[in-house]
């Protein structure tokens, strides 16, 4: 019998298909199935994801419950941040005592007390610290700012971060206080009491400024060779002096918001000119806010002219808004009374109109090293008194 006989038959015509016809009906059923079947797998896949992580959402908060500012000060702390600053967490054997409001900070309110330890030790410290405000996301920046002075303070002309606390709110950076402190406020002691100092070998002289200067030159090569790091605010006000005028650079949280503005690409100023006075400024920071190292040694320069003057403001016979005009013509400050013709010399070089034209650190350093011997030695007398608000006015602190 052949096939065309039996498709003849009317039950059995419906399975009478070529070979040809029954692939594609097969095509045409499963392909579609397949795909259909493909589909649903993938938006089950989806909701499921979305089902686990709500459930791990409503831990999280469960978890808030009891303890809402530890979680939250930790949600701002990768894992790597928690293992960075271990070792700086404040140790259950020390406390923070006499803590006393000194200035209001970036963060939150600036305080002096003294750091405790169960054995008896204490140390004069400076907490810098952050409360609960209305803009979480400055707690990671809090943050940030610990383990900025966690890798940056590692250098003996440099302030000393001892401690900080981040695993809760109120968080703070600990960093070390000594005396007399900040470098501005002891030159206006020497200035308005007319004093010196209890070690008579330690009369603030000519000499002693290129001893100080010379530390701060280099804690300030040592931020940039190892950091690449500029500081944005050079001034005998962010220098920290301690016993036998030991000096370390202090004042970072400038560079600190930076750095942290340029690694994270903001559409905004780098250096926000951190509210620096004019009268420290580089004229290239001023005209086109490029800070750069060199604009960091046109600072120095200033920073040499307070020291030598006691502390008086630069440029005293000269508003803060004509001191670009004037540098522009070529005007620079003139040489102080109690100064050396090198000390000047170097205060000038300093003050190169073009950047390129500067000293690095490095060079100073050498420069004040060799320099040294010529100084004079006797006490710095300048007789005319500080009046601090008078200062302020003209410093251009008030702008």
């Amino acid at each position: 019998m052949d096939v065309s006989s039996v498709c003849n038959n009317s039950f059995s015509s419906i399975f009478c298909l070529t070979d040809a016809e029954s692939s594609g009906k097969f095509a045409v059923i499963i392909i579609p199935s397949l795909l259909a079947s493909s589909t649903f797998l993938v938006v089950l896949l989806i909701f499921y994801s979305l089902y686990k992580n709500k459930k791990r959402q409503q831990r999280t908060l469960g978890q808030f419950t009891g303890q809402r500012m530890e979680v939250r000060a930790d949600l701002s702390r990768p894992p790597k941040v928690h293992v960075a600053l271990g070792q700086w967490e404040m140790p259950a054997d020390c406390s923070l005592e006499g803590a006393e409001f000194w200035e209001a900070g970036y963060y939150g309110p600036i305080c002096k007390g003294t750091l405790k330890r169960k054995d008896g030790r204490s140390q004069p410290v400076v907490v810098k610290s952050y409360t609960d405000g209305p803009d979480k996301s400055d707690s990671g920046e809090f943050v940030d700012l610990v383990l900025f002075h966690s890798r940056v303070c590692r250098h003996q002309n440099v302030v000393q971060m001892l401690l900080c606390q981040t695993s809760r709110v109120p968080m703070y950076l600990i960093l070390e206080q000594s005396s007399p402190g900040n470098l501005l406020h002891f030159l206006w002691t020497l200035r308005n009491n007319n004093v010196t100092l209890s070690d008579p070998s330690q009369d603030f002289t000519e000499r002693s400024v290129f001893v100080v200067a010379k530390q701060v030159a280099a804690g300030l090569d040592y931020l940039m060779s190892e950091h690449r790091l500029v500081h944005g605010d050079v001034a005998a006000r962010n220098i920290l002096l301690g016993p036998g005028l030991s000096a370390r650079v202090s004042g970072l949280g400038g560079a600190f918001r930076a750095r942290r503005a340029e690694s994270m690409k903001r559409e905004e100023s780098a250096i926000r000119t951190t509210h620096v006075p004019l009268k420290w400024q580089a004229p290239e920071r001023i005209m086109m806010q490029l800070s750069i190292d060199r604009s960091d040694v046109w600072s120095f320069g200033i920073l040499l002219y307070e020291m030598v003057t006691l502390g008086a403001p630069p440029y005293p016979e000269l508003d803060p808004v004509s001191v670009l005009p004037k540098l522009q013509r070529s005007y620079r400050m003139k040489r102080p009374s109690n100064c050396g013709a090198s000390l000047y010399d170097l205060m000038k070089y300093c003050w190169m109109w073009s950047f390129k034209d500067r000293p690095a650190f490095s060079a100073i350093i050498k420069l004040l090293e060799s320099s040294q011997y010529l100084a004079s030695t006797q006490p710095i007398c300048v007789p005319n008194t500080i009046d601090k608000i008078q200062y302020s006015t003209i410093a251009g602190l008030n702008t």
